[in-house]
């Protein structure tokens, strides 16, 4: 198993760590986990606005979901839309 990760691993991580709410954990694989309130709520409006499985509820791992990294445009498209349904939460639209 290896514990390296890739740049465009660690370009979406430090990316998702601006969003306020949003606390990306360290994660091996290409995977990263995030640390959110509502987690269930916010994969349900990720998933409507990308697609089915984009991010997903990890079972035993209370409040967070988890994201896999993709290509760069996958990922900024997944980042651009976490910002804005974020935003929507906090009332800040």
């Amino acid at each position: 198993m290896s514990f390296e990760t890739s740049p465009e691993k660690d370009r979406l991580f430090s990316r998702l760590s601006t969003i306020p709410g949003i606390n990306p954990m360290p994660s091996v694989g290409d995977w990263i986990l995030i640390k959110v309130d509502n987690p269930s709520d916010l994969a349900r409006k990720i998933n409507r606005r990308i697609e089915p499985g984009t991010m997903k509820v990890p079972r035993g791992v209370d409040g967070a979901v988890r994201i896999r990294v993709g290509e760069p445009r996958d990922n900024e498209r997944l980042f651009q839309t976490l910002r804005e349904v974020t935003q929507i939460q906090r009332g800040l639209n």
